[in-house]
């Protein structure tokens, strides 16, 4: 017999497994207005009492699905016959949840949630349906004792465009026409034609492993310990992660900008402020005066850092709630505010408003300040006047002195990646006004789309060609398929791979970068004599050195000069004492700390379920750890954690040892590697591809293919002389030599001449 919700309610009553059938539709309207909800007393999901034999921390997830399953779709919303011991979850009682749970937010459904543009829906948008889907999802979990597996398996199933959540469900979350073009859109829309969302900019990133929320829907993670605690991320800081760094003789800090600047063209989890710690001031309010997204990191009284400012408390934002396609029931997304593919996003912009804010509409080039053309000197990027507080610090400074406009908020973050910004725009114009000379018949928006296609192209290639091969070692590039092809097109394209950002990658994996980030940023000179160095410190969010006449070049030979610091468990003071430190101050936030509360946020298994989903042995005791840590290590993490199970993924993964071959461990390697292959497979617009308008011709193909990153420097900078062959690894007299910009190879870009005009003109004639 079906047992209803009044039953279940009935605390004499069994607690629900997670066996179980579910409706499921690949097809979804479009409303344009929210309705009343149609409620139906038909079975969404059916529940039995048998339990299933699922290690949950084990389970991996499929490239395309949001989880393995084992259920049955049921296509239509008909009637089902429980049997003895199942519990039926109704439509009925879902449209009810879903009311319940809009009236007690407020009532409020955003109307741009139903536009269908890059600029709408905004996060904050998005937020609003997945905060009701949420409580949604909870007050069904209550009514119906859910398990965590039934909330994890269960609820993501229901086919929810059979319930009222079809009216709160963003209209891009739902199947769009879309174009075959031959350029991308700047959102990632309809990078997969059968999957349109797949991989946009504003949908949820997608997970290697199901969450361990402690509810099983959003509350934080927590210790794996019966009424054990977690140690405090700022404790976990400054025992695990003390700055006794050295120096790394064989790569260059090149590689930190690099590693950043795909980064922040990949991933930006949407926090409520932006990305922008402390604003709400959450430490200095009282629980009931708190913002509900505060999130506080406590401050020991004996911090050996701290204590000397009575800091008890650091405070950061949650990220935005997000939605996957479909809007499904189930445990707590998080919102990548940016595209996933290697698309450029942070040059162009990830929506309309933010690219026509960047170009000049002539030509095809993007905006620049010419501050210095009368010295023979390049220009600089486009000044940020608009909102120029927000990811900038300004104060005690002149207010006519502004930082830099990019297609990434973050921009002005550091000044290297400032710098990195700025080279990639001199790029897309060098190419752009190539262009415009080579194909005068080509209008501004051809000339702009097309420089932007190679400029793409570039990034692709020396991702992979010379920044992976070093982070991840020959023989994982191998391994997962990540070899380029030296001729021909690469056949690997696959539309039923989700070129989404894995959230482990983006809280954990792809943070390895802080490990490797040096105190301080040098300056040389052409003749690679160092000038300087400046406290890495004192360059956050204060990017006002590049406005100096002449200065640009000696930072861009600091890149490839300055060796980065060598990948182990320690972590500058200049990020876990200094972060973002404000003017007149003399402490700032903990990077450290930030990463792992983090990942405790967004409920990501501990670094031991990584380490068995990358398949190694999963460690028993903390003893299991010896020959993947050094001993110091591992005796922290004993002492501070109550069980080898809690210890968090990120302070884990830059501490293990390397493998051969690879500046990373075997588990941010595996991740790492995973994401990128799923960068590459599920990315239509990828630069090797064929059979698409998008593809190069195999002339133009063989020039990407000449692309250097020490080529790409000496184009972009004022007046560099030479360069190391591989400028992420330190120049060698035997391996890695200095040579005179002008003897490198470049790309012939006259395979980009357009000659059609001509030929139809003469056919005329």
């Amino acid at each position: 017999k079906c047992r209803n919700k009044r039953e279940v309610n009935n605390p004499s009553l069994f607690i629900i497994s997670s066996f179980i059938t579910f409706g499921h539709s690949k097809s979804y309207l479009t409303r344009p207005t929210p309705y009343a909800p149609d409620f139906s007393p038909e079975c969404a999901l059916i529940v039995t009492e048998s339990r299933p034999t699922i290690n949950v921390p084990a389970v991996k997830l499929s490239e395309g699905l949001q989880y393995v399953s084992n259920y049955v779709p049921s296509l239509k919303r008909s009637h089902y016959y429980p049997q003895e011991g199942q519990i039926c979850v109704t439509y009925e009682d879902i449209d009810r949840a879903v009311y319940q749970a809009k009236k007690s937010l407020g009532n409020y459904i955003p109307p741009e949630i139903f536009e269908l543009s890059s600029d709408f829906p905004k996060p904050e948008h998005i937020a609003v349906s997945a905060e009701i889907i949420l409580l949604a999802s909870k007050i069904l979990a209550k009514w119906y004792r859910l398990t965590r597996e039934s909330i994890l398996f269960g609820l993501p199933r229901i086919d929810t465009y059979k319930t009222a959540i079809r009216n709160i469900c963003p209209t891009f979350l739902k199947p769009v026409k879309c174009e075959i073009s031959r350029y991308r859109t700047l959102s990632g829309m309809c990078n997969n034609l059968d999957y349109p969302s797949w991989g946009a900019a504003r949908t949820a990133m997608v997970r290697f492993m199901p969450p361990t929320y402690a509810d099983g829907i959003k509350a934080k993670k927590v210790s794996m310990v019966p009424n054990g605690k977690l140690p405090s991320p700022r404790v976990v800081s400054f025992v695990v992660h003390q700055d006794v760094s050295e120096r790394d003789v064989y790569i260059t800090t090149m590689l930190v900008a690099w590693g950043q600047m795909i980064d922040h063209d990949m991933t930006f989890a949407a926090t409520t402020t932006d990305e922008t710690p402390g604003e709400f001031d959450c430490c200095n309010k009282p629980p009931e005066q708190r913002h509900p997204d505060c999130l506080l990191i406590e401050i020991p009284p004996n911090d050996p850092f701290f204590k000397f400012f009575k800091r008890t408390c650091m405070d950061i934002t949650r990220v935005m709630s997000g939605l996957k396609p479909g809007c499904p029931l189930g445990p707590r997304s998080l919102t990548n505010r940016i595209s996933s593919y290697l698309d450029g996003g942070f040059i162009y912009g990830s929506t309309q408003e933010v690219s026509n804010r960047l170009r000049t509409f002539k030509g095809g080039r993007m905006l620049t300040s010419p501050l210095y053309s009368e010295l023979g000197l390049k220009d600089l990027l486009p000044i940020k006047t608009h909102d120029p507080d927000i990811g900038c610090e300004r104060r005690g400074r002149p207010r006519d002195l502004y930082c830099f406009d990019a297609g990434d908020d973050r921009v002005n973050e550091q000044l290297v990646l400032t710098l990195m910004h700025l080279l990639w725009v001199r790029e897309h114009n060098r190419i752009a006004d190539y262009l415009a000379a080579a194909n005068p018949h080509w209008d501004d928006e051809t000339l702009y789309q097309e420089a932007r296609r190679i400029t793409v192209a570039e990034e692709q290639h020396i991702t992979f060609n010379e920044f992976l091969p070093i982070v991840i070692g020959r023989k994982v590039m191998h391994k997962y398929g990540l070899d380029l092809l030296k001729d021909g097109y690469y056949d690997g394209y696959d539309p039923k791979v989700n070129g989404a950002i894995r959230l482990a990658f983006q809280s954990a994996a792809f943070r390895f970068g802080h490990s490797i980030l040096p105190d301080v940023t040098e300056r040389y000179n052409k003749f690679h004599e160092k000038i300087e160095a400046i406290r890495l410190s004192q360059l956050l969010r204060q990017p006002y050195e590049l406005y100096k006449p002449g200065i640009i070049d000696t930072f861009i030979h600091g890149l490839v000069d300055q060796e980065a610091n060598r990948m182990d468990p320690q972590i500058t003071t200049e990020v876990t004492n200094h972060l973002f430190e404000k003017p007149g101050e003399h402490f700032g936030l903990d990077l450290a700390a930030i990463n792992i509360e983090r990942s405790r946020e967004v409920g990501m298994p501990g670094y031991n379920a990584y380490r068995e989903y990358c398949g190694m042995p999963r460690a028993k005791t903390f003893h299991d750890l010896i020959g993947y840590f050094d001993n110091a290590t591992i005796q922290r993490y004993a002492k501070i954690y109550a069980h080898v199970d809690d210890i968090d993924l990120w302070s884990a993964g830059v501490s293990e040892f390397p493998l051969a071959g690879s500046l990373l461990g075997p588990t941010f390697t595996c991740l790492i590697a995973e994401q990128f292959s799923y960068l590459r497979r599920g990315d239509r617009f990828w630069y090797e591809n064929a059979g698409w308008p998008s593809q190069f011709t195999p002339a133009q193909l063989a020039e990407i293919r000449k692309v250097k990153s020490a080529r790409f420097l000496c184009d972009n900078a004022d007046d560099m002389i030479s360069v190391q062959l591989y400028p992420f690894m330190q120049p060698n007299p035997t391996t890695n030599p200095r040579v005179k910009c002008s003897h490198l190879p470049a790309m012939d870009l006259s395979v980009f001449n357009d000659l059609s005009y001509k030929i139809k003109g003469k056919a005329k004639a």
